[in-house]
């Protein structure tokens, strides 16, 4: 048999897709022409993509500068660049797979996780960006309602700043509701991407090890975002659910190689893309293969991994004070839509 590199293999071979972790236009194209189905991009994502490619976005760069917008409408501006030109690039794959791919996320102002109205109003103007676009909206009591009303509207959204098995039934019951509303009402609805943030969670969880002086390895606290997902796949398997799991903030090639062959998505960053183009790893299915009944036993010695790990660990009034949401929250503020509101022209030409 020919030899494949691994993101080829797991494309032609199973069910698991990938999208690009970035919205840099040179990485938007290498991904594309290795497989990737969509993009996800967040605040920091964004600010990245036009500080670091000032010359490519001079024109567009401009055009906002010389409307002398306030803070916030300039950084959704700033958005805007970003993720239409994704868009852009995606849009054939969006129309050949009749509207199941192809999609780019926009985030709304992290700042906003409790505002309802000023989400959803943000999340009407992102939605017409482009067709294909996938509203985030922050996985709290408030983006929950929110992402149901988005639904009912047909607005695509990406439920994120997510990391727990709560979480993503949350988001899968409130989607549900959302399809119900739409139908009912001859509204075509939305489509729905449930994040479970899958580094994140095990960055936090060692932390929490840390400070509480748990028993755990360095390979217990790996596997835990591993164990939080395969049991959500499990749930939503079982359940049928509608909405599509979307694994992201990777941290290693045992995030992808040990989901292989679940039906989901995985955002994969470019420095990763790269390891899986040049190493030899395992072309093989392991989604069906547990955690150690073992792992899980030490694990949930962690209070903070059982609210993550059980369906009714936390409640949806909870989620946004669990402390991988706030931790990511405020980073998608403070390194990612305030800096944003501080693009000024003079960025362009430093």
């Amino acid at each position: 048999m020919a030899h494949q590199n691994y993101l080829d293999w797991l494309v032609s071979h199973t069910q698991t897709t990938w999208w690009n972790d970035s919205g840099a236009p040179d990485e938007l194209t290498f991904a594309l022409e290795h497989g990737a189905t969509g993009v996800t991009t967040n605040p920091v994502l964004s600010n990245i993509a036009l500080r670091t490619n000032r010359a490519y976005w001079a024109t567009q760069l401009q055009e906002v500068f010389a409307h002398n917008l306030a803070a916030e409408q300039k950084a959704e501006a700033l958005t805007r660049i970003v993720v239409t030109h994704a868009a852009s690039q995606y849009e054939s794959i969006h129309k050949k797979s009749g509207k199941r791919e192809g999609y780019v996320c926009a985030q709304v102002n992290p700042v906003l996780a409790g505002d309802r109205e000023a989400m959803f109003a943000m999340a009407q103007r992102f939605h017409a960006f482009a067709p294909n676009i996938a509203v985030k909206l922050p996985v709290t009591a408030a983006g929950l309602e929110v992402l149901e009303r988005c639904t009912a509207q047909g607005i695509t959204v990406t439920a994120t700043v997510s990391f727990c098995v709560p979480q993503v039934v949350q988001i899968a019951e409130a989607y549900r509701r959302g399809i119900a509303r739409a139908l009912g009402n001859g509204v075509e609805p939305g489509k729905c991407f449930a994040v479970i943030m899958i580094g994140r969670l095990d960055d936090y969880l060692r932390d929490v090890a840390k400070d509480s002086q748990a028993d755990l390895s360095e390979s217990d606290i790996q596997q835990a975002g591993l164990a939080v997902t395969k049991r959500a796949y499990k749930i939503y398997q079982e359940r049928g659910y509608e909405a599509v799991l979307l694994i992201a903030a990777l941290r290693g090639t045992h995030h992808v190689t040990e989901l292989a062959g679940a039906k989901l998505i995985l955002s994969i960053h470019p420095t990763y893309q790269k390891i899986f183009l040049s190493q030899d790893l395992p072309c093989e299915e392991r989604i069906e293969r547990d955690i150690s009944a073992d792992v899980i036993a030490r694990l949930e010695k962690l209070p903070e991994f059982v609210r993550s790990y059980e369906p009714d660990g936390m409640m949806a009034e909870e989620f946004i004070t669990y402390g991988a949401n706030q931790r990511t929250l405020s980073q998608f503020i403070e390194l990612g839509w305030k800096p944003l509101e501080n693009f000024h022209k003079e960025d362009v030409l430093s």
